[in-house]
Parts: C-alpha cells; structure tokens; sequence
C-alpha cells in the first residue's frame, strides 16, 4: 500500500473539489446576506413611512 507524503501538493481533482466547496459556501453566504439585507430595507421603509405619517 503505497501512503504520499504529507508534503505533496493537491491533486488538481481535488483542489477543484475544494474550489467548488468553496464557491457553493460563498454563494450561501452571499444569498443570507441578501435575504438580511432585504428585510433591514422594509424596516427601514416601515418606519420612514410611519415618520411621514405622524404629525
């Protein structure tokens, strides 16, 4: 059974793998922040419109 040194680099299959991993984390993070940032807007909107409507 043949065991490659610690040192080796990544394969290029794997270093795609990871690549991907990390594409796919980025894009769910990306989403989230979306998701967060949309709702902060309709607070924002909200309370700017009950501002205007007060006397």
């Amino acid at each position: 059974m043949f065991f490659p040194p610690f040192c080796m680099p990544p394969s290029a299959e794997s270093r795609r793998q990871y690549q991907q991993y990390k594409l796919e984390m980025m894009k769910a993070f990306r989403d989230s922040l979306e998701a967060r940032l949309a709702a902060v807007n309709a607070a924002i909107s909200t309370v700017e419109q009950q501002l205007r409507q007060d006397p």
